[in-house]
């Protein structure tokens, strides 16, 4: 049963409302006046709460103010003898759920108001449900994206993993495009089937095509036998082609009849194999360069960019670096078997003033290099960019700033949690903030 918490100071008019919405079969309780209200939300969970805007302690409004603070998820309709377009206007901007003039205009009048409220916070909840079921389904373990700049990002491998899109992942060298895929891959209906990973820059330009499609016995020389190549084997799964820019003409053609068709032939044989294989591409090229220096076809540049998803480089991504310096650093010590390791605040701030050319990957073999080396702690003279490296164009107060909005925001404003999270006190905090104007 749900139940109503009606809030006004008139013993007449609070017993009609009682008497209209019992008779709907819901719970009903009343409270005269801010300070009874306030007290029964302590006692009571409610569904709904109509308040009356003029009250012996207050403003109603406070009433609403207090919910929307409090207990967001509860809807507040105002009911008022003094209604004027502009407190109307007011309580729907605080987010009042709805807005009645006293005396009512009839029964149904308030069982309309409230039927809705209720509705829409049903379907509210429903969807709070649902999207939690959700995140709990979408896992992405080795994706370290807490930065504000790889939401967008992680909201997009979200949408697209439960689909059968081609993906094309771009981005600099390092910057985690293989992690991407195979989160997709973990979250799409083929997760239970195999995840193919191909190197195109890796393979030599005359295995390459026998890699990826097969060939048969005596197709060239060396071909004793039959092989079956990476479209075969990843049948009814993923195929991650990695560097996708380095393929030549002649395989981008067939690649591109593969995503047409979904047939291919092995190296020397005419027999039309059919593949089910869903296309995640990765470069750190610049593929629609590419095609405008004929470099790559447009046809193929096409197909493989249905959907496209952007990796940002790690320097863009200061909050991260903390996150997988720290998950990096701890997985080296483990696997060394050694005991935890840390790194001192001075050596945090050194990783955040580095450009990290080499993005992630170069992060992460930074920090197996200190875990052999160091047993402690991990100081800045740990550390090989300490002895000259590139570094990004800002001064040491810059960084502290970026690492200290960064966080806020990641806190929802929270100050306490964020000088937790950023090892200060809230006193030191505080004071940063009014140094570098920080509301």
């Amino acid at each position: 049963m749900e139940t109503i918490l009606i809030v006004d100071d008139d013993p007449g008019f609070c017993s009609l409302l009682e008497t209209i919405l019992r008779q709907e079969g819901y719970a009903v309780d009343a409270a005269a006046s801010i300070a009874e209200a306030r007290a029964a939300g302590e006692r009571k969970s409610y569904h709904l709460v109509l308040s009356d805007l003029r009250l012996p302690d207050g403003e109603g409004l406070e009433i609403l103010r207090h919910w929307k603070r409090e207990m967001p998820e509860i809807p507040v309709v105002m009911i008022t003898a003094f209604g004027t377009v502009a407190s109307a206007v007011e309580a729907m901007k605080l987010g009042a759920a709805d807005y009645l003039g006293k005396p009512l205009s009839s029964p149904d009048e308030l069982r309309l108001v409230v039927r809705k409220a209720l509705e829409h916070n049903r379907a509210t909840r429903e969807c709070e449900v649902l999207r939690e079921q959700e995140a709990a389904r979408f896992s992405c373990g080795d994706l370290i994206a807490g930065d504000p700049v790889m939401r967008p990002v992680v909201e997009l491998v979200r949408r697209v993993a439960p689909t059968s899109a081609t993906v094309l992942i771009t981005g600099e060298s390092g910057t985690g495009k293989e992690i991407v895929a195979r989160c997709i891959h973990r979250n799409s209906p083929r997760s239970q089937r195999v995840f193919v990973p191909v190197n195109c820059s890796a393979l030599a330009p005359a295995l390459i095509e026998s890699e990826l499609f097969g060939h048969e016995r005596g197709a060239f020389t060396g071909a004793v036998g039959q092989h079956a190549g990476r479209f075969e084997r990843a049948h009814g799964g993923t195929l991650f082609l990695d560097e996708i820019g380095e393929l030549d003409a002649g395989l981008q053609a067939k690649l591109l009849r593969v995503l047409q068709d979904k047939t291919f032939e092995r190296v020397g044989g005419t027999r039309q194999i059919s593949t089910d294989v869903r296309i995640l591409a990765a470069t750190n090229r610049d593929l629609k360069q590419s095609v405008a220096e004929g470099k790559f076809r447009e046809d193929l540049y096409y197909r493989l960019n249905t959907f496209p998803i952007n990796l940002p480089p790690l320097r863009e991504r200061p909050s991260d670096i903390r996150r997988l310096a720290r998950h990096f650093l701890e997985r080296a010590a483990r696997e060394l078997g050694k005991p935890a390791l840390s790194l001192s605040p001075e050596a945090e701030n050194v990783l955040l003033a580095y450009a990290w050319p080499g993005n992630v990957r170069e992060l992460e073999n930074t920090m197996e290099r200190v875990a052999i080396l160091c047993d402690t702690v991990i100081e800045p003279d740990d550390l090989p960019m300490t002895s000259g490296g590139p570094t990004r164009p800002v001064l040491f107060k810059d960084i502290e700033r970026q690492a200290i909005e960064s966080a806020l925001r990641e806190n929802g404003g929270n100050r306490t949690h964020t000088a937790k999270q950023l090892g200060i006190s809230l006193r030191t905090l505080q004071y940063r903030l009014k140094e570098y104007g920080i509301a």
